[in-house]
């Protein structure tokens, strides 16, 4: 899962992108409200963690720009503003769900998890393909219900693809999705987890699109 965070205080930002880290999830930071539309033109992420008391504009004002543009990212706020009628203003402007501070990192990461599998129309924390089932607060996977030990990066990927059934993804998405702004990664490591995952899954897991990428298998 990649999480977009649009916070403003140092140390809340980076204590909730460790936190993110140590989940599983991957993140990119922004302090400011005008930086996110031009992020979202050239990467992807499956959720957006939005403060409304930005420096330069209202969280709300982005929030309302993303739903006018066609955005259907899936958007959580995280602010200090606790009043009834604020609530109401952030939903009734496009937002998913309410968060307000101070917070429990587990609550918040629940609620992400929870945003992002109904936009993926996925009733409860279990992903299934076959007889392959992902529990997703469990980082734990099982096959017929034997548990099978995968690397962190292999659950993110399968756990992704899961959660996007019928996309395809180029190889540069997958090392977004799964490394966000890491650092350089073997040119390889797509075809690498790819490779682990049929290996431990059968062939049928991740379907090759020849000159395109990868996309979910139809069984296991």
């Amino acid at each position: 899962m990649r999480v977009l965070l649009v916070e403003d205080d140092p140390l809340l930002g980076e204590g909730i992108g460790h936190a993110l880290s140590r989940e599983g999830m991957s993140s990119e930071w922004l302090r400011v409200g005008g930086d996110v539309v031009a992020t979202l033109k050239h990467s992807s992420f499956d959720v957006l963690v939005l403060d409304l008391g930005l420096p330069d504009m209202d969280g709300l004002e982005v929030l309302t720009a993303l739903r006018r543009r066609g955005h259907t990212l899936p958007v959580l706020i995280l602010t200090a503003r606790d009043d009834i009628s604020d609530r109401v203003r952030g939903l009734d402007n496009g937002a998913d769900d309410y968060l307000v501070k101070p917070f429990d990192i587990a609550e918040l990461v629940a609620r992400l998890r929870a945003l992002v599998r109904r936009h993926a129309g996925q009733a409860n924390g279990c992903l299934q393909l076959g007889a392959l089932s992902i529990d997703q607060a469990g980082r734990s996977v099982t096959l017929a219900g034997a548990e099978v030990t995968l690397g962190r990066r292999e659950f993110d990927l399968l756990e992704f693809l899961l959660l996007h059934p019928s996309r395809v993804f180029s190889r540069d998405q997958l090392v977004e999705q799964l490394y966000g702004w890491d650092g350089d990664v073997e040119s390889n490591v797509i075809e690498v987890h790819v490779h682990h995952l049929r290996r431990k899954f059968g062939a049928g897991v991740v379907k090759t699109v020849r000159g395109v990428g990868y996309r979910l298998g139809e069984s296991v």
